[in-house]
């Protein structure tokens, strides 16, 4: 049976996931690079938040755990637009050095608890206790740091770097020879992906109350499900179309699962 608490959990947990959608969407759609980096980077995002949540500083833990992920990307751009590595095995490579950080990031235990801990969500519940959204405090800091996001990457992809971007995915060598190096688009392109990759590690963490060594197994997939989910549904011939797909395809895959369950 469908219950209100189940339709708010899967919005909630469909807009935190649509963050890993967008950055597959970046990395994969218009980049055209299979990025592996995602799973250890989500991971991470979420071991620097959960940290900074242990100190009292969950804001800060938000904004820490995005440079963790563009550090994250750097090393894989690196290794790829330098060393020449493929993109996918370059990925692999940082994938697997993320797994022995993440565990330094959250002092060598497989499990950081935040039980009473203040996080974002539970300000924002707090907040909401008084007021007409009782109870939806939670969803609407999801929603609108997911709407931030997407309008960001809509304006961004509209810039002169976000086309050159694009035009990388799309043909690297006419780039070249229009004098754009495609090593500093990839590399920027991966480095906004990893960041809001580990945005969204960071928001989960902090909603769910814990964090563990484990929780990035498989984000590749669920992103890249809610990526082929909205695309077909919602279309791609239009750049704002094309991202607000890719969102509601993270929330439809989330009902998805809530009803499999």
């Amino acid at each position: 049976m469908i219950t209100t608490a189940i339709v708010q959990s899967a919005m909630e947990l469909g807009c935190i996931y649509a963050l890993v959608a967008l950055a597959l969407f970046l990395s994969f759609s218009i980049l055209n690079i299979a990025d592996m980096t995602t799973d250890g980077c989500f991971t991470l995002g979420c071991a620097v938040s959960a940290m900074m949540c242990l100190s009292g500083h969950p804001f800060l833990g938000i904004v820490m755990a995005m440079i963790a992920g563009v550090a994250a990307g750097y090393v894989t751009a690196f290794l790829q637009t330098h060393l020449g590595v493929p993109s996918i095995l370059a990925g692999i490579i940082t994938n697997t050095g993320l797994y022995t950080i993440n565990l330094a990031v959250m002092g060598f235990s497989s499990n950081v608890s935040l039980f009473r801990q203040t996080t974002i969500f539970s300000i924002a519940k707090d907040a909401a206790k008084k007021t007409a959204v009782k109870g939806w405090g939670e969803l609407i800091v999801a929603v609108i740091i997911v709407a931030i996001v997407g309008l960001f990457l809509l304006f961004f992809l509209k810039t002169r770097l976000g086309m050159s971007i694009r035009a990388t995915g799309d043909n690297p060598d006419m780039v070249r020879a229009s004098s754009i190096n495609p090593a500093f688009t990839i590399t920027v392109g991966l480095c906004i992906a990893n960041a809001l990759t580990a945005l969204s590690g960071a928001l989960l963490g902090q909603y769910n109350g814990s964090c563990d060594i484990n929780l990035g197994t498989g984000m590749v997939v669920i992103g890249l499900a809610s990526l082929i989910i909205g695309e077909t549904l919602i279309g791609r011939k239009k750049m704002g179309r094309w991202i607000f797909g890719v969102i509601i395809g993270s929330i439809l895959y989330r009902f998805i699962v809530a009803l499999a369950l």
